[in-house]
């Protein structure tokens, strides 16, 4: 059984940073595409980033430069290091696994966790 657990959401002001984590279990991270994807409220799920089992990362424009994506294959846990937070990024935010390639939609992916809140204020 596939399980994927985020924490490290919450609150924080503007320009603040948060870690997410995701610690998977009957999965070997380092050979799944891993990612996080979120979800405002009345908006589109959205694709924030990505690492293929290549080791290769991709994120979506508007968090480049300010979220990194990473992987302990040790701990089995997939990270997300968020600077700099805006208040666009207030989101349900997922942790996410796929086999490879990883998956170009934001809702054709095989397992997902039960998502940890981002809140961010002025």
């Amino acid at each position: 059984q596939v399980q994927l657990v985020e924490s490290g959401g919450g609150s924080v002001q503007s320009g603040g940073s948060l870690r997410l984590s995701c610690v998977a279990s009957g999965i070997t991270i380092s050979t799944y595409c891993m990612g996080w994807l979120r979800q405002a409220p009345g908006k589109e799920r959205e694709r924030v980033a990505v690492i293929d089992s290549d080791r290769s990362t991709s994120y979506v424009d508007s968090v480049k430069g300010r979220f990194t994506i990473s992987q302990d294959n040790a701990k089995n846990t997939l990270y997300l290091q968020m600077n700099s937070l805006k208040i666009e990024d207030t989101a349900m935010y997922y942790c996410a696994a796929d086999r490879p390639p990883c998956p170009g939609g934001t809702r054709n992916w095989d397992y997902w966790g039960q998502g940890t809140q981002v809140s961010v204020s002025s």
